[in-house]
C-alpha cells in the first residue's frame, strides 16, 4: 500500500493548515475563555470553500473524496476542536445523510444552501433520557394529513443555535429502531427552540444547544428520503461519517499535543539540560508519537474503504475509540510535560485536555464502541 499523499490531497492539507495558523490558532484561547462562537473561522471555512467540502459538484459543494475531508478535519482538530465540531456535523452528520437518503427534491432544497454555507446543519439524535440507546428515543412525530407534527426534546446538539436546518430522529411509529423516522426540519418553523449550554468541561467556544419542539408542524416533504422507519437506519450510516471525522479530529488534537510537548520541553531546561533530555519526559513523547501515526493510520484506512465504496462501520468504531482515547492520553502527557504551566490557561496544553476529554462520550461512547467492535468480532451481541 502505498501511504504518500497525492500533489492533490498535499494542496488540500496545506490550504486547511494555513488557514487553521492564521484564522483558528491566534484566537483559540480567547474564544474559549469567554466561551465565545469562533465566527472568523466559520468565515474562513467558507472563504476556503471547506465548507461544502464534500458536498457533489452538481449542488455547489467541491465534491471532495473521503481522505481530503479527514485531512482538513485533522488540521481543523489540530488548531481547536470547536471549530472542527462545525465541519464534522454539518458535512459529515447532516449533509452526508441528504446526499445519502434525500430525495432530489430535498438535496436540491438543501445541499447548495450548505455549500454555500448560507444554512450550517444540525443532528438532533441524544434525548435527554436516551443517547447511547436511540431506538428507544420518545420524540414523536405524528402524522396528520400532509403533514407531520413534531414534539420532544434533544440535547447536547452542536450547531443548534446556528444551524438552518435540523435532522431530527423522531418515533412514527411503534416501539423500537423500526419505529423512528428522519426529518429535515427547519429551524425557523414556528415551535422550534434552541437554547444555548454554557458552563462545558471543554469545547468551550462549541456551539451546543438543547433544542426543544413544541407542536412543529412540518410537511411530508420534510420526511429524509420520503418514508418512515428508517431513521436509526440514517441516524447509524451519518455516525459511520461522524466518527471517520471524530477519529481524524482526534489525531489532529494529538498531533498539536506532541507538538506543544516538543516544542516546551526541547526549550526549557532542567537540572542542566532540556526537560525532553530525561528519560520520564522522553518515555511521555514517544509514547505520544506513537499513539498519533496509530490514530491517523486507522482513519485513513477508514477514509480509504469509504472511498472504495466500502462499508466501514466497524473500522470507523475502532477508529474512533482509539483516536479519542490516544487524544486524552496526549493531551495529558502534554500537561505533565509541561508541569505547573500545563495547569494554568495562559498556556494551550489545559485547553487540549478539556477538549479532549469529550470525545470518549459523544457519537457513541468508548463503551459503545468496545461493544459494537466486540459484536462484529464474535457474532455475539453484548447489548442484550
Amino acid at each position: 500500500m502505498d501511504m504518500t499523499l497525492s500533489s492533490e490531497h498535499e494542496a488540500v492539507r496545506k490550504v486547511a493548515h494555513d488557514m487553521v495558523e492564521t484564522a483558528v490558532i491566534p484566537h483559540a484561547i480567547q474564544n474559549d475563555r469567554e466561551e465565545r462562537f469562533p465566527t472568523e473561522a466559520l468565515d474562513a471555512l467558507k472563504q476556503t470553500g471547506f465548507i461544502g467540502l464534500t458536498i457533489p459538484e452538481e449542488y455547489g459543494g467541491s465534491g471532495a473524496d473521503p481522505l481530503s475531508y479527514v485531512l482538513v478535519i485533522e488540521e481543523l482538530g489540530r488548531g481547536d476542536a470547536n471549530v472542527r465540531s462545525i465541519l464534522s456535523v454539518h458535512l459529515g452528520l447532516v449533509s452526508s445523510a441528504i446526499v445519502n437518503w434525500g430525495t432530489e427534491e430535498q438535496k436540491q432544497r438543501w445541499l447548495p444552501q450548505m455549500a454555500a454555507g448560507d444554512v450550517l446543519g444540525c443532528f438532533g439524535l441524544t434525548e435527554p433520557d436516551y443517547g447511547s440507546n436511540p431506538g428507544d428515543l420518545a420524540a414523536s412525530a405524528v402524522k396528520e394529513g400532509d403533514t407531520y407534527r413534531i414534539n420532544g426534546r434533544k440535547i447536547f446538539i452542536t450547531n443548534g443555535t446556528i444551524a438552518g436546518v435540523a435532522l431530527v430522529m423522531a418515533r412514527t411509529g411503534g416501539p423500537g429502531a423500526r419505529g423512528v423516522s428522519a426529518f429535515l426540519v427547519p429551524t425557523d418553523t414556528k415551535g422550534f427552540t434552541a437554547n444555548a449550554i454554557h458552563g462545558k468541561l471543554g469545547l468551550r467556544s462549541c456551539d451546543t444547544a438543547e433544542l426543544v419542539l413544541d407542536d412543529v408542524v412540518v410537511g411530508a416533504d420534510c420526511l429524509l428520503g420520503g418514508t418512515e422507519g428508517t431513521g436509526i437506519k440514517v441516524a447509524l450510516s451519518s455516525l459511520d461519517f461522524g466518527r471517520m471525522s471524530l477519529a481524524a479530529s482526534c489525531t489532529g488534537l494529538a498531533q498539536r499535543a506532541l507538538e506543544v510537548m516538543v516544542d516546551y520541553t526541547t526549550q526549557r531546561t532542567q537540572f542542566g539540560k532540556p526537560v525532553a533530555g530525561h528519560q520520564l519526559v522522553a518515555e511521555l513523547i514517544a509514547d505520544t508519537a506513537v499513539d498519533v501515526d496509530c490514530a491517523r493510520l486507522l482513519t485513513y484506512r477508514v477514509a480509504d474503504m469509504a472511498a472504495r465504496g466500502e462499508r466501514f462501520t466497524l473500522e470507523a468504531s475502532k477508529a474512533k475509540l482509539f483516536a479519542s482515547e490516544a487524544s486524552v492520553r496526549a493531551a495529558n502527557n502534554c500537561v505533565q510535560a509541561h508541569g505547573g504551566y500545563g495547569y494554568i490557561d495562559e498556556y494551550i496544553p489545559g485547553k487540549l485536555m478539556r477538549d479532549a476529554r469529550v470525545t470518549t462520550l459523544y457519537e457513541g461512547t468508548s463503551q459503545i464502541q468496545k461493544l459494537l467492535i466486540s459484536r462484529a468480532v464474535t457474532g455475539v451481541n453484548a447489548f442484550t
